[in-house]
């Protein structure tokens, strides 16, 4: 069975990426939670990641004797393990689509993450808003997402057909637009409401709230948990 190494759910998009695709396909695994305290090199989360992986971060996927610590990695390697789930899309233009936009998440958006870190239980929308005005590459990191998401095949469908890789790999930046309350067409605000009602998001979203942690390298606008918490 694959074991699968996360962060905490409040805050970790890469750890949400695979863990989302196994939930979604009803991949079988085991999660094991290494929670964050800091990133300094004696710290535990460190400690305990560096004894899987020398990178030092997660998610890291175990299987059998195999270890791999790259969230795209890992889902390509769940796509060639189980073909059967289509975790790739079958047809070959939608194949190729989905590796791009995937690897494009994976590499870009850097203003995206730098300014708007991934908070599954805040209410940031007043931060969201002041972002927005104050930053032209915030905007531009949107406008793109936007088109990305607007380009999918047909309104009631995820962004290559069935769902895929490339869903799972847009999950934590809805999380982030709703989080922030980012401005975006009303076609992507149908795709980033059929991705927060999957059944794997909402159970992600939950687990993310009853961890009731504040881990104050990960908070750059809160002072504390309580402050901006959602309803």
């Amino acid at each position: 069975m694959y074991q699968l190494f996360i962060g905490n759910k409040n805050y970790s998009t890469w750890s949400m990426r695979p863990w989302i695709l196994l939930k979604q396909l009803g991949i079988p695994f085991q999660e094991h939670l290494i929670q964050f305290d800091s990133f300094e090199p004696n710290s535990q989360f460190k400690t305990e990641i560096l004894k899987l992986n020398s990178t030092g971060k997660v998610p890291t996927l175990m299987h059998d004797d195999l270890i791999i610590w790259d969230s795209l990695a890992i889902c390509e390697y769940i796509a060639e393990q189980n073909p059967e789930k289509n975790v790739l899309p079958q047809d070959r233009k939608q194949r190729a689509r989905a590796r791009c936009i995937s690897a494009e998440m994976h590499s870009s958006f850097q203003s995206l993450r730098n300014l708007c870190p991934m908070n599954v239980e805040a209410d940031l929308s007043h931060i969201g808003k002041q972002l927005w005005a104050d930053h032209e590459q915030l905007r531009n990191d949107v406008a793109r997402i936007d088109q990305i998401w607007s380009e999918r095949p047909s309104e009631e469908q995820f962004l290559c057909d069935e769902f895929s890789l490339a869903d799972a790999f847009y999950a934590p930046v809805a999380m982030r637009f709703q989080c922030y309350k980012l401005p975006i067409s009303a076609s992507s605000q149908s795709y980033m409401h059929k991705i927060l009602s999957l059944a794997s998001v909402q159970e992600w979203i939950a687990e993310a709230k009853q961890e009731q942690m504040f881990v104050p390298f990960d908070e750059p606008y809160r002072n504390h948990r309580e402050e901006y918490l959602r309803d």
